[in-house]
């Protein structure tokens, strides 16, 4: 069947020739099989065309697979099916005692696609949320089934992989003890006169922590801090604590924040900045996000510093997070500790992209990767040469499927050149 699908935000609209929402395994793998050219559409919260799968491919949809959440309490581990949205599966997990090392501000998006674009959360210690993942388990070009455990050789290009191995139908993550958490915030922290010591000091002063502007003026305007109750809350004589609850986007309402105030609760419901029942913005919005080494952090910042009247008019807020180094090959935080700087734009692409490019021009220098599923406009050999390990993806790529079924225009340019 054919209809109109367009992504989260809007500024995608798919072309495929038939969009599909299979109800069941056998049923996927069976069009999976039967099609030439094929994409997985997850929550649709990207904002490029990672997932078009060109006029005459299949966009499928996994939202309409009957949902897996099998928690084995004595292993720690949930088994989750690919569709399934975090703030589902923090739900399931919580109730047997149990919880995610760490989540991502938006509790709405899909498990398989955050971790096939290297989604985050924020913590000097946390890695991005493929972290958690111990198995992948995938619909492959001829509808068999694959499964790719840690410890397998495969297994680091298997998880972040931009969805083109094949259909990601179940993750198994690692859980760990229920814990709470509690949020502390605080207003206008200066960027003059702030070292980089201060500054790892500052994001290593709770087990999560965001910084935001919207660069009209200096500094950062807010800090969440997120406490788990389990460890110590160091002092923060940087900025003094917040008066009212705050929403990261300036003059935004903070009720669809989760709560704050030191008031704790547990982890699931306070690792976002959003709650779960409530939609955080329209999608009136773009996205871009770049990736770079924690040691060039402050570098960076005041590189953007000198163009925040360039930013300044086309950002709702920019937020700033720390995420440990991982292993996944195509991974933005492969083998690095890492500074995320992301930015909410305007909802006005033509305006919004002479910016990206000078952005990323001011950031240049550092080594920055662009977040899979967020608007850049970096030339592909750029960021083909940031990822050391692109030759093994594009070898296990080509051994799980040879004739590319799920290589679209986007994967090419970036990947093969």
């Amino acid at each position: 069947m054919t209809d109109t699908v367009t992504n989260w935000a809007g500024n995608i609209t798919y072309t495929a020739k038939e969009v599909h929402r299979p109800h069941s395994l056998d049923a996927l793998r069976a069009l999976v099989a039967a099609s030439a050219t094929v994409r997985v559409l997850g929550s649709g919260h990207s904002f490029n065309e990672i997932a078009e799968p060109g006029p005459e491919g299949v966009l499928l949809s996994i939202a309409g697979l009957p949902p897996v959440l099998d928690v084995d309490t004595a292993a720690r581990t949930v088994r989750v099916s690919g569709g399934v949205r975090y703030a589902e599966l923090a739900r399931a997990v919580h109730s047997h005692g149990l919880a995610l090392p760490n989540m991502a501000s938006l509790p709405h998006i899909s498990v398989a696609g955050s971790v096939a674009t290297g989604t985050h959360g924020s913590g000097v210690a946390n890695g991005p949320l493929a972290s958690a993942v111990r198995e992948v388990e995938l619909a492959v070009a001829d509808g068999s089934a694959v499964r790719i455990a840690r410890g397998d050789d495969r297994f680091d290009g298997a998880v972040t992989s931009l969805g083109a191995l094949g259909v990601v139908t179940a993750l198994t993550l690692d859980l760990e003890p229920a814990y709470e958490v509690e949020q502390h915030l605080h207003t206008e922290l200066p960027l003059e006169g702030l070292d980089f010591g201060t500054f790892e000091t500052i994001m290593a002063s709770a087990y999560s922590v965001s910084l935001f502007t919207d660069w009209r003026a200096p500094g950062f305007r807010q800090v969440w801090r997120k406490r788990r109750t389990d460890q110590p809350l160091p002092d923060f004589p940087w900025a003094p604590p917040a008066t009212e609850k705050l929403h990261p986007v300036p003059g935004m309402p903070a009720v669809n924040c989760t709560e704050q105030f030191g008031v704790p609760g547990p982890w699931h419901e306070r690792l976002p900045h959003f709650r779960a029942e409530f939609v955080p913005s329209s999608g009136a919005e773009l996205q871009s996000e770049y990736l770079l080494p924690r040691p060039h952090a402050l570098e960076a910042l005041h590189a953007l510093d000198a163009i925040r009247t360039t930013l300044a008019p086309v950002t709702q807020t920019c937020e700033v997070r720390t995420v440990a180094a991982d292993s996944q090959w195509l991974s933005p935080a492969y083998g690095r500790d890492t500074v995320a700087l992301h930015f909410t734009w305007v909802e006005d692409t033509e305006t919004v992209l002479p910016v990206v490019r000078r952005l990323e021009e001011a950031l240049d220098a550092y080594g920055a990767r662009p977040h899979w599923g967020k608007v850049f406009t970096m030339p592909a050999p750029a960021v083909r040469g940031l990822y050391p390990r692109l030759g093994d993806f594009r070898a296990l790529a080509g051994a799980l499927d040879p004739a590319g079924k799920f290589t679209n225009a986007f994967v090419r340019d970036v990947l093969e050149g």
